[in-house]
């Protein structure tokens, strides 16, 4: 079967959806949706990233060496090496500060901008004006993507999208910004790797007849190499900071046979969540597949087919194959494989989504040729209307979804409520039920419910020191429970060699906890030794700790 050109869209007569008012058009539906979220406060890893992060609030020398350093301090507050990322949200603070209403902006605009050129790049593959206009507003409105636009934090999902689609779409002409824009992509984001694969197969599934004018007959091979030379280098340093970061955390299925039933029930949940945004949830928290799980049963065809399709797509390269590595390569560090902090989240799905559009778009027309060979005759003239018609239907209802799901980033209590609306017994869920009771004075309960959270994988000391759980103080259990976490927490920071300064302000807290003053009042010299933006608070936390030792001594007396 002959492929379309992936040129062949450019040469059609209609040249009525010009890219400026395509991007125009999407901002403007995708602030309609986003509204209800645009005043949400900072929430969750937003306070650690963004608004309690001092190295972007002042982008002296020494904070913009220590963002840029691989095996730095910051490793460990955001988990990844992801200079981009930093710096973009240090702009973004030196605009607008603590004013969440810039920060919010930001990220929708850059969303409408990924959308703009996700159309950009399904016309490039060949895909009719309509259908990639329609591709790219299913991906502006899809309510999976609410959670990786309305938090703030998330900045690094929404830029790391618009450099890698800025890659792909600048290597055939311009392949030395197209390595650029990829690096940058992969420093914003790891999963943006993910192109690297992508524009192996499209050059692969090139052929000289499909070459646009001026466009040269190879696939600047040279330069795709290139980018396997800075993927390499970013992952060694990546590598790194895994290994001090989500590398120690443990899996969430160790023995190998759970490991890939719930890989295969996490792949049908992703497919699911896709098609019918079934499953959306903030901070879900599953549990392993057992045997007898219908996600993993289920997925056995549903994956065989996919997996078919795919294949036979690689093997006559055809360019829809190139969609199909998209979705399972960004698939592939959320599996499960390694170590997250939730086995399904709805912003894992952003990676995904463009390669799941594109593969369905190139895929659409030739089922439909092969149902009009299998009847002996062509497909009645309306069958196209019907498509575009269930087309805006879907993208309706997403939209209406998308706008529901934007009032959950409104404020902390709203968030909650979803929280314990989807996963009444995750851990999350768990320790807001823990905090009500300990507010009601319901102490044992309290602290069973805390048990329970830390039987899910909770073990965050910081959380537990929050006012939430004042009332807990004295109870044998919560005492018991926070002894032993400021021991686990003692140790594993004494493992480290060169602790940053929050990670000896956990160690304080630990310290604290356990009666060690002395201990505490040390380490928070150390802090103070080891330099950064938290200094100054450090000191009062100094002058403070002398006053307790003095207390202390004073009632021993």
């Amino acid at each position: 079967m002959t492929e379309p050109s992936p040129h062949a869209a450019a040469e059609e007569p209609t040249r009525a959806f010009s890219l400026p008012l395509v991007l125009l058009s999407l901002l403007l539906l995708a602030y309609v949706l986003y509204a209800p979220a645009l005043g949400g406060p900072f929430l969750s890893d937003d306070i650690h990233y963004v608004q309690g992060n001092g190295y972007i609030h002042e982008l002296s020398v020494d904070h913009l060496l220590a963002i840029l350093d691989p095996t730095g301090p910051l490793i460990r507050v955001v988990e990844n090496y992801a200079p981009v990322h930093l710096l973009l949200h240090g702009l973004a603070w030196q605009l607008f500060e603590d004013d969440v209403r810039g920060h919010h902006a930001l990220n929708l605009l850059l969303h409408a901008l990924a959308s703009g050129l996700l159309f950009a790049l399904f016309r490039r593959s060949g895909i009719p004006q309509l259908a990639a206009l329609l591709g790219a507003v299913f991906f502006l409105v899809h309510p999976a993507n609410v959670e990786a636009v309305a938090w703030i934090n998330q900045l690094k999902t929404t830029s790391a999208m618009v450099l890698m689609l800025g890659a792909l779409l600048a290597h055939p002409r311009r392949p030395a910004l197209g390595m650029l824009l990829f690096a940058l992509a992969l420093l914003a984001k790891p999963p943006a790797a993910l192109a690297l694969f992508v524009v192996v197969v499209i050059g692969l599934a090139k052929r000289s007849d499909q070459q646009a004018p001026g466009e040269a007959a190879n696939w600047k091979w040279r330069w795709v190499a290139g980018w396997g030379a800075v993927f390499v280098v970013f992952a060694v340093f990546e590598m790194l900071a895994f290994q001090q970061t989500a590398g120690t955390h443990a899996v969430a299925a160790p023995e190998l046979d759970a490991r890939l039933r719930t890989m295969l029930a996490v792949a049908l949940r992703y497919g699911v969540m896709a098609t019918s945004s079934h499953g959306l949830a903030v901070f879900q928290d599953l549990d392993p597949s057992s045997w007898l799980d219908p996600w993993w049963l289920a997925s056995l065809p549903v994956l065989a087919l996919l997996a078919w399709r795919a294949a036979a797509c690689l093997r006559e390269r055809r360019l829809e194959g190139a969609y199909w590595v998209w979705a399972a390569v960004a698939f592939a560090p959320v599996s499960g494989v390694i170590p997250l902090p939730h086995l399904v989240a709805d912003r894992y799905l952003y990676f995904m989504l463009p390669g799941l559009i594109g593969a369905t778009l190139l895929a659409a027309p030739v089922l439909l040729e092969a149902c009009a060979r299998r009847l002996g005759r062509p497909l009645p003239a309306r069958t196209a209307v019907v498509l575009i018609l269930v087309a805006t239907l879907w993208i309706g209802f997403f939209a209406q979804r998308s706008w529901a799901r934007a009032h959950v980033w409104q404020s902390e209590r709203q968030l909650r409520a979803d929280i314990l609306r989807h996963f009444p017994e995750g851990r999350w869920a768990l320790l807001e039920r823990a905090s009500a009771a300990a507010a009601q004075g319901r102490q044992d309960e309290a602290v069973d419910y805390l048990e329970r959270a830390r039987a899910r994988g909770f073990s965050k000391l910081d959380v537990l020191l929050r006012p939430d759980y004042a009332a807990l103080q004295g109870h044998p259990g919560y005492s018991a429970m926070l002894g032993e976490l400021a021991l686990a927490w003692t140790a594993r920071i004494a493992a480290i060699a060169e602790p940053t300064q929050d990670d000896l302000m956990v160690l304080v807290q630990a310290q604290i906890v356990l009666g060690d003053l002395t201990g505490a009042q040390a380490s928070v010299r150390r802090a103070i030794y080891a330099g950064g933006p938290r200094t100054a608070y450090l000191y009062q936390a100094l002058s403070e700790l002398e006053r307790m030792q003095q207390a202390a001594d004073a009632a021993n007396e």
